[in-house]
């Protein structure tokens, strides 16, 4: 079938990266340079000695303990890891992690220059650190690159460029204006620019042309709705709960929540502040009241599956892990059976922390369907999120339901007594009540049914609500939940700064001010750098989920800690944060560099050059609906459905799941951003998941990127793509002014941003000319094509489908030759790629 086809397009043109690349990267540092702990001697103790010889002092081997500066004999120390004796060799051979000769050498010299040790980088508040002075090469017209003044202006531009100089390296030229304004658009929105928004830029030409841009993109709509999409995936929003029935539960009002916070500009202390603890102000708003519900975005079990003791405990568990994650960097779940085996987390402190969360005002969650007990999928406590207009009508509606399960209990009442009392003048034997009982029941169903369907479409929100009393928490032996040992009351990891001490219970709004506290190492600087991450699609700290013992150092810690503090000082400005950011030298280089720089610095750690990957999966299902002339930017409100292949669901719904099968809607909702897709966490939406979204089961602090067949499968026979192609080659043939030439051009430039070179025009001229020769000697397959195309396109309205409707034969052949370069545009490597 024509439409398996895929033209190549031969990279006239477009450059493309070594297609290998091979990391070299030293693992021991130069002998002439500074040993540093930090750097270069705990990551090793961390990985290869922790586990036996850490802070777990339950499972410490030999009472040695290597995390802290202990008493240990420090020359069996060497004696040990530099033995070939395998009964005395450390690392122990069945742990399978030996140490390489290059970190044998960097431990032997640590200990030999006195084995000094540091406190971990990020457990040291951060402290501003003056910007280093940089030095341009005196005669840049000699030099490899002429390095622009404007490097030694911007703060982070200095501590960028000076770690470069001392890596022997320089930074590459600014991107071209093309390259940088679909970079910035889709950094800060999600989406690709329009044409009209590139021709714009392109013909500003003042020096206040970018900042500019970023300005209008900051103030999109767009942008917090991208935002939010990194914040969804870091608490694990979900439509569905997870676990064995993965029932339906609404949740979509705490997204509106997130997308409004972000095109605010709330400040993210607050942000993160009404989240921990907004249910527990004075007199809580009901967007505060919303945000808690950060508080119940764990997975739930099913009624009957677990205990309600069980069900308790795991959705504790899951809160702190959530917050652990989210907040601060940390994995705290792996404390909930023992001591942590890397960081300083012992089981105390983590079920101290869970005392935070042990208060909640309401039965044990467990997952049920809908129901008139827990209508639309959620549970108790919650609000609805009502016009005055509704709230009295559902006021109306529960006085019925009230008033008619009042007159039944009377009836059975009078029926019961009049057993005991026969000499009563109103006595009604059982006959009668159960004739009345029987009159009675359809107007007791028929207004049931009338508040559920009317409470069916009011949006309404889970909140987090406390218990007035305080309930005792204790330290789970081994983390069962039936094993309570020691009592515990609300806390903080000892090796962090103290909450202020007070004489009254601490509560969650204590947890909330302690974590935002600009003491706290750990918030703003994971912040800051998730942050970074968005922008050049790695962190500072390459492992953003976790500064822990286990994660990678910091590229450049002394312009992390200066990002961090400069942004708590602007009052956790977020707006003003990114736009710093964008606005740098580095932000702006070209992503083109030579072959040392990729075989050096793979992953752009230097930051020599502009990052280059892969766009996350919601850009490339966007990117296709919005270049096409099909998005739906409508905003807020509940998840929609877009149409996917039959019968996925049914592999991991029960019958009894609610809803247990999938039904695609209808109209344009269909193209509505990819944020706003139904989200089943047993089951998520497969054209993201294949392109590396996750399934929203745990907190996600970064994905992976994958390159797998099955993505270039789904790119190409994608129906929804399809019909979103023909409809943008229809607009194309419609413009009858223009040329071939200059359609392949407008095409190309749509999909790409960039204008194509002489030889891509020819070579893109030659695979038109056959796909139309193909459709020709074929017009079946033209004709089928169309057909298919408006079937898919049907769903979202007669007005679509109908503009890509075409009879005439020629016609045909004409539209499907257009839609197969259209689809070809959108398979290239440069679509896909943010460069």
């Amino acid at each position: 079938m024509i439409r398996f086809i895929l033209v190549t397009i031969l990279s006239a043109g477009l450059w493309l990266a070594p297609s290998l690349l091979i990391t070299a990267a030293a693992e021991a540092p130069e002998a002439s340079k500074d040993l540093s702990f930090k750097r270069d001697v705990r990551p090793i103790l961390s990985n290869h000695c922790f586990a036996c010889h850490g802070p777990d002092e339950n499972h410490r081997a030999a009472g040695v303990r290597l995390d802290v500066a202990d008493e240990v004999d420090l020359d069996e120390v060497l004696d040990r890891i530099q033995s070939d004796d395998p009964d005395i060799v450390m690392p122990p051979p069945e742990m399978n992690k030996p140490l390489s000769p290059a970190k044998v050498e960097t431990l032997a010299r640590w200990i030999e220059d006195g084995a000094e040790y540091e406190q971990h980088w990020a457990y040291v508040p951060p402290s501003a650190t003056e910007p280093p002075i940089v030095n341009l090469p005196k005669n840049t017209a000699d030099s490899d690159v002429s390095i622009s003044n404007e490097w030694t202006k911007n703060p982070i531009d200095r501590f960028a460029l000076a770690r470069m100089q001392s890596e022997d390296l320089h930074p590459s030229p600014r991107a071209d204006k093309r390259t940088l304004i679909r970079r910035a658009t889709f950094d800060l929105t999600g989406l690709p620019p329009t044409v009209n928004e590139i021709n714009d830029f392109l013909a500003d030409t003042s020096d206040d042309a970018f900042p500019n841009l970023v300005e209008r993109l900051i103030a999109k709509p767009a942008f917090g709705e991208h935002l939010a999409r990194y914040w969804l995936d870091l608490v694990r929003f979900a439509d569905t709960n997870g676990l064995h029935h993965d029932h339906y539960r609404e949740m979509s009002p705490y997204r509106d929540w997130v997308i409004r916070s972000f095109n605010e500009n709330k400040p993210f202390d607050q942000f993160i502040k009404d989240q921990i603890a907004g249910d527990l102000n004075d007199d809580p708003t009901r967007e505060q009241l919303i945000a808690s519900g950060f508080n119940r975005l764990h997975l739930i079990i099913d009624v009957g599956t677990a205990l309600p003791e069980e069900s308790a405990f795991r959705n504790m568990v899951d809160q702190v892990s959530a917050v652990g994650t989210a907040m601060m960097g940390l994995t705290m779940q792996c404390a909930v059976c023992h001591d942590h085996k890397y960081d300083p987390i012992t089981q105390k402190d983590f079920y101290q922390m869970s005392a935070f969360f042990n208060n909640f005002d309401g039965e044990p969650e467990t997952g049920r369907r809908g129901s008139s007990d827990f209508p639309r999928g959620i549970q108790p406590p919650y609000i609805n999120l009502c016009t005055p207009e509704q709230d009295a009508e559902i006021e109306r509606l529960e006085e019925a339901v009230r008033v008619a399960r009042a007159a039944e209990k009377a009836i059975r009442n009078k029926a019961e007594s009049s057993k005991v009392d026969q000499d009563d003048e109103n006595i009604i034997t059982k006959e009668e009540a159960d004739s009345l009982i029987e009159a009675l029941e359809p107007t007791l169903k028929e207004v049931i049914e009338a508040r559920d369907s009317f409470l069916s479409q009011i949006p309404a929100a889970m909140i987090m609500k406390d218990h007035d009393d305080v309930r005792p928490a204790h330290i789970m032996v081994r983390g069962a939940y039936d094993q309570p040992g020691e009592e515990v009351t609300t806390g903080t990891p000892d090796f962090l700064p103290p909450m202020p001490e007070t004489d009254a219970r601490k509560t969650r709004m204590d947890l909330a001010d302690w974590l935002i506290d600009p003491s706290n190492p750990l918030t703003a600087r994971v912040a800051v750098n998730r942050f970074w991450q968005q922008l050049f699609g790695v962190g500072l700290v390459k492992t953003s989920e976790d500064f822990g013992s286990q994660g990678e150092s910091p590229s450049h810690p002394e312009l992390l800690d200066f990002l961090t503090v400069r942004f708590v000082e602007s009052g956790w400005d977020v707006k003003s944060l990114l736009r710093q950011i964008v606005l740098t030298q580095t932000y702006q280089q070209s992503s083109r560099a030579d072959q040392r720089q990729f075989v050096e610095d793979p992953d752009n750690r230097l930051l020599a050059r502009g990052s280059r990957y892969r766009l996350d999966a919601e850009m490339v299902r966007d990117q296709v609906f919005s270049v096409c002339g099909l998005l739906n930017t409508s905003m807020y409100g509940k998840s929609v459905k877009p149409p996917q292949p039959k019968g996925l669901w049914k592999i991991v719904s029960m019958p009894s799941s609610y809803p247990s099968t999938f039904t695609a809607d209808t109209g344009d909702a269909i193209y509505r951003r990819s944020l706003y897709t139904f989200w089943k966490r047993g089951f998520a939406p497969p054209q993201l998941t294949i392109f590396d979204a996750p399934t929203r089961e745990s907190c996600i602090a970064r994905r992976e990127r994958t390159n797998t067949p099955l993505q270039a499968l789904m790119m190409m026979n994608e129906e929804q793509f399809f019909a979103a192609e023909m409809y943008l080659a229809k607009q194309l043939l419609d413009q009858s002014e223009l040329t071939s030439e200059e359609r392949i051009v407008l095409a190309y430039e749509t999909v790409t941003s960039q204008i194509p070179s002489q030889i891509t025009r020819e070579e893109l001229d030659l695979g038109l000319q056959q796909f139309r020769a193909a459709f020709e000697q074929q017009p079946v397959l033209a004709e089928e094509m169309i057909a298919g195309a408006g079937k898919s396109a049907m769903q979202a309205g007669e007005s679509i489908a109908n503009a890509i409707k075409i009879d005439a034969p020629q016609e045909q052949v004409e539209l499907a030759a257009w839609t197969m370069l259209v689809h070809s545009l959108l398979n290239l490597d440069i679509t896909k790629t943010r460069e």
